[in-house]
């Protein structure tokens, strides 16, 4: 039976108990499981054997891994049968961040278009397993999508809150069609993140942001399954964009686990690629290098175009830096520049990813060339949404009209280094003959 514990003053707590943050010390909370005698080759086995089965509870790839999963009987799982993401080779992407490979695990390909639906299955599995009607979220997008999806499912009313004109427009369009009701909130992310958490603690709206560990216990099969795809064979690095953090913090939590239990022998490097304008994690990683006493300071005014990571006040800092130190982990941070032109190059792989996706390969570029990231280095990098999440942003690049206004209010046009505009042509046979010879 699996239990909350915290991860400052290790309280525990009953798995079944309606909290985020420990009441004692207001610490972040895992779900921890008793290790008992199904590990290693046994688990493997059991694991695998269930990916040819036809039960939804298999098929799906987060629930097939449901002994290291809070409890759930089938009857209570609500799934889209998540998971089950490609790994694909991007020979181009590889070459350009200097690397003689590189693998991107494409997590845009879940049902809702990013990888939140591996959360949201445990998520409002649990919501319904405590017997709440109603759940909300703060989110940029990808976590507004998800949880109105899955509540959808289950026959919950879902609450939004977004930060007003700070939203693409592609997530914005799910969480209305699947029903939530969206309330933009005059401030930005974190504004909206701290309104919601107020909220669940003052009503029965159940909250579904990182904050809840049942929601990252979902996430950590991420690892799970990108192991299973690569025969259980461990890369020597997985790169993942850093926004609230939940995501690195779960695949960190995973690869732990799965060393408890003699699956793997080591942990690869992880690897979390910020945007330069919303780099708190980074920065505290910096300091830390300097003094044991670092301290994390919030960003008051986050900003980036790769609005999925436009976060100043990441909740699961604390879990990212112990995940940081379980895996001889780096932080890096890379400017709007070089995230335009990375996300162009991984679609010259013919590989489509949202904006903030786009930062792994980035960074590689980045960590490469200070000699951090060995070229020779077996490298798997996250992509964590579809590019048809915020179309206006490539379609700008592309354009050449991809820009942003800085804080001191300066205009900044990005470069469009590898740009495919479309070409104006009469309604004449000549004149596309013409345009296609040229």
């Amino acid at each position: 039976m699996p239990s909350l514990r915290c991860i400052d003053c290790h309280s525990e707590f009953p798995s079944a108990t309606r909290i985020y943050t420990c009441t004692n010390c207001a610490g972040l909370l895992d779900v921890v499981y008793e290790l008992d005698e199904f590990r290693g080759e046994r688990m493997m086995s059991i694991w695998d054997w269930r990916r040819a089965s036809p039960k939804a509870a298999d098929q799906s790839g987060v629930w097939r891994f449901r002994e290291l999963l809070p409890d759930a009987e089938e009857s209570e799982i609500i799934t889209l049968i998540e998971g089950n993401t490609q790994l694909w080779d991007a020979p181009r992407s590889a070459e350009y961040g200097g690397l003689e490979r590189l693998t991107f695990k494409h997590l845009g390909m879940n049902p809702t278009g990013s990888f939140k639906d591996l959360g949201m299955t445990t998520g409002i599995t649990q919501a319904k397993r405590l017997g709440a009607t109603s759940v909300a979220c703060a989110s940029t997008g990808n976590t507004s999508a998800s949880m109105a999806a899955y509540a959808a499912r289950a026959g919950m009313k879902s609450f939004v809150f977004i930060p007003a004109g700070q939203i693409a427009l592609g997530k914005l369009s799910q969480a209305l069609d699947y029903g939530a009701q969206v309330l933009q909130i005059d401030g930005d992310f974190d504004d909206a993140m701290r309104l919601v958490r107020e909220i669940a603690n003052e009503t029965p709206i159940y909250l579904l942001n990182s904050v809840n560990p049942f929601r990252l216990e979902g996430q950590k099969t991420i690892a799970f399954e990108l192991l299973q795809q690569r025969g259980w064979q461990v890369p020597d690095r997985i790169v993942v964009p850093g926004g609230n953090l939940g995501n690195s913090s779960a695949i960190a939590k995973g690869l732990h686990e799965l060393r408890e239990r003699g699956v793997i022998e080591t942990l690869p490097k992880l690897t979390i690629i910020q945007a330069e304008g919303a780099n708190p994690l980074y920065r505290l990683w910096q300091r830390a290098k300097q003094t044991s006493e670092a301290r994390f300071e919030a960003l008051p005014h986050a900003f980036t175009l790769a609005t999925a990571i436009k976060i100043g006040n990441p909740v699961s800092w604390p879990k990212a830096m112990r995940g940081l130190r379980w895996a001889n982990g780096e932080v890096e941070h890379v400017n709007e520049q070089e995230i335009a032109d990375a996300k162009a190059i991984i679609g010259r792989d013919g590989i489509g990813c949202e904006p903030a996706s786009a930062v792994t390969l980035a960074g590689i570029k980045k960590l490469v060339a200070a000699g951090t990231i060995q070229p020779g280095e077996d490298v798997v990098a996250i992509l964590t949404g579809h590019v048809l999440k915020d179309p206006d942003y490539t379609v700008n690049y592309h354009r050449g009209t991809l820009h942003y206004t800085d804080k001191s209010g300066q205009h900044i046009a990005l470069q469009s280094h590898y740009a495919n505009a479309f070409t104006q042509v009469p309604a004449e046979r000549s004149a596309i003959l013409n345009a296609l010879a040229g």
